[in-house]
């Protein structure tokens, strides 16, 4: 978020698209979640309690209003028994950041009915 307005254009510049990374990011990961285990059969409680942790401590991950660490992300993927594939690359001619926060997305592989964004970031689910 940005805060303040002492900060130099490019500065406010950066951090917007820093900001608009990050709800990409967020949106993605929820619903990589939530396809998974809704392909699973499981629900919140379900992986609350393959988690270790409260059904509320899920809703507040499964909400998206937290930045996740690497370790809930690992408690994530154990509980699923599911990997997080995590890409860094270039974007592309045509790629951008739009204001609403949401990443230009494309139709993921057949079989695979998950959106993928073009974000520098890319989180998939990949079964085992």
């Amino acid at each position: 978020m940005v805060f303040g307005t002492s900060a130099a254009p490019d500065q406010r510049d950066t951090e917007t698209q820093i900001d608009d990374e990050m709800l990409a990011l967020v949106t993605q990961l929820t619903n990589q979640i939530t396809w998974h285990m809704r392909e699973r059969g499981l629900t919140r409680a379900d992986l609350a309690a393959r988690m270790g942790v409260s059904p509320g401590r899920v809703s507040q991950i499964l909400g998206g209003g937290e930045n996740l660490t690497l370790r809930t992300l690992a408690a994530l993927s154990t509980a699923l028994d599911a990997r997080f594939d995590i890409e860094l690359s270039a974007l592309k001619s045509g790629d951008s950041y739009r204001n609403d926060g949401a990443a230009h997305a494309e139709t993921a592989p057949a079989g695979n009915h998950q959106p993928l964004s073009r974000s520098r970031h890319r989180a998939a689910r990949t079964g085992r």
